[in-house]
């Protein structure tokens, strides 16, 4: 398949592996190629973020937010009697902002000091590339470019990946129909 991809989505790919590295993570999930994605200029991919009001620190922002959120879920302890915002705000008084997503810190730190110089992909960044491959079938391309991977994470409901690009583009006053919309419009100056 990585035969099919263009230069930026080449790109993309070698870009989600920096990105891995650079948050010090141990795997390249679907953030780490949205977030290499938005950074390339002249890409598909950024060109139809920045058609939708979305840019790279935006973007990071959310994905941040969507990531502690998947860590420690908030309806899951509430059923339990639970409320995560009390609780956060208690510890940042007592050990200064941001001390919960700081203890997560120390967990990265210990799986840094094993990390092999390949960085492997999540079944999640596999199955976006996969989606970004039946993106581009479904599109008519020969080729997978950076636009196909955003069009696949757009379509992957359920990832932390789409949930921060779905808030980015809310932000933005956008959503995945103006994106697509964005992409589509992309595509057709580039026939």
């Amino acid at each position: 398949m990585f035969e099919r991809f263009a230069a930026d989505a080449r790109d993309t790919v070698v870009g989600a592996q920096e990105v891995a590295r650079s948050r010090e993570d141990d795997a390249i999930d679907a953030v780490h190629l949205l977030l290499s994605l938005a950074r390339q200029e002249g890409g598909a991919g950024a060109a139809a973020l920045a058609a939708a009001g979305v840019d790279g620190a935006g973007l990071e922002r959310h994905v941040d937010a969507a990531r502690r959120h998947d860590t420690l879920d908030g309806p899951a302890l509430a059923a339990l009697g639970i409320d995560l915002d009390e609780i956060r705000a208690r510890t940042d008084v007592v050990f200064g902002p941001g001390a919960l997503d700081r203890a997560g810190d120390g967990e990265r730190a210990r799986g840094r000091r094993n990390r092999r110089s390949h960085i492997p992909f999540t079944p999640e960044a596999k199955k976006t590339l996969e989606l970004s491959l039946r993106e581009a079938v479904h599109e008519g391309s020969r080729t997978i470019d950076s636009g196909h991977v955003l069009a696949a994470v757009a379509r992957a409901k359920g990832s932390t990946a789409h949930r921060a690009l779905v808030d980015a583009l809310a932000e933005a006053g956008s959503d995945v129909a103006g994106l697509r919309a964005a992409l589509a419009a992309r595509q057709r100056r580039a026939s």
